[in-house]
């Protein structure tokens, strides 16, 4: 049964985030209309108080919840306990919210980071509770779990129509290129072009270059939440990704390579590696609701990258 988006309130957590805004953008192609979606911002909405959970929850039909206090392995290492409370709280609290307000539907966007620190690859939905998660992301990945065991434990007492998306790393133009708190791909493209700009002849990376990762462009991500919004209405997890995984080195060695970085690349190995492996089976979504990856990664990484350089200063 396809949701129609048509007359529908939507609420976007989120919304005007890097990944928020072209999800947005992919439910208005799919039939919502603009003036009915509401996006609130985290400086006046602070997602951890119920009241506010509560209020906003209030004669909506769907919500898609995307707003997360999220970062890279600095700010997993740094911040760990703020990390797990405070997606915890506006998880927990906003599902709880929509269910009292009688909300038609909840997507919830997870993390690859709930998934255990060794998981057969590639990662089948099935796994998710295998083991425990790498442990710089734990207490991040711990807490976007546990909206799922809350979606099918209200699914199952209640009826509650709540989903559960695992997204892989994203990437795309407007990402967060904050070297505090960014992923792996901006940091690096920052990192490269900063270093031209200097002149550096070396570029120091964190780690020995062995782990691998799987990135999804941010516009086939948004495009996978709008057509689970509309097609999905199981209890099980999803996976988005794209199947195709590069190991770190390779990863460096493209992004030194589209940038025309000719410099050294030195691996500090006394630094974290994080997980040794990632890579989704993506069988589920495409047998579910249709969806497949459509941009190349090569591609992606240029779109990127010329966003960037476009906005460096």
């Amino acid at each position: 049964m396809v949701l129609d988006l048509k007359d529908k309130r939507i609420l976007v957590t989120g919304g005007a985030g890097f990944l928020g805004r072209q999800v947005v953008k992919q439910l208005c192609d799919a039939g919502a209309d603009r003036d009915k979606i509401t996006i609130p911002r985290s400086r006046e909405f602070d997602l951890r108080s119920m009241d506010v959970c509560q209020k906003l929850s209030q004669n909506q039909d769907v919500i898609v919840h995307l707003a997360a206090h999220v970062g890279g392995i600095g700010l997993n290492r740094e911040k760990p306990g703020e990390l797990f409370y405070d997606n915890l709280m506006m998880g927990v609290q906003l599902i709880h919210a929509a269910y009292q307000a009688g909300v038609e539907k909840f997507v919830c966007v997870g993390t690859i980071c709930a998934y255990p620190k060794f998981t057969p690859v590639p990662f089948k939905e099935d796994d998710l509770w295998e083991g425990y998660p790498e442990e710089t992301n734990a207490p991040y990945g711990v807490a976007k779990k546990a909206l799922l065991v809350q979606l099918q434990s209200y699914r199952q007492q209640y009826g509650f129509n709540g989903v559960y998306l695992l997204p892989v790393n994203l990437y795309g133009p407007e990402d967060n290129f904050d070297p505090r708190s960014s992923h792996v791909i901006p940091a690096l493209i920052r990192k490269v072009h900063e270093a031209q700009v200097r002149g550096d002849k070396h570029l120091p990376v964190w780690g020995d270059g062995s782990p691998s990762r799987e990135f999804l462009y941010v516009d086939d991500a948004a495009r996978g939440i709008a057509m689970a919004t509309q097609s999905y209405d199981e209890a099980d997890p999803v996976n988005l990704g794209t199947n195709y995984e590069i190991t770190i080195k390779d990863l460096v060695e493209l992004i030194c390579d589209l940038m025309g970085f000719q410099g050294e690349i030195v691996w500090e190995t006394d630094k974290p590696n994080g997980q040794p492996r990632r890579c989704l089976d993506t069988e589920r979504a495409k047998e579910k609701f249709g969806f497949v990856a459509q941009v190349e990664f090569k591609e992606g990484l240029k779109n990127t990258i010329d966003w960037y350089r476009q906005h460096a200063e």
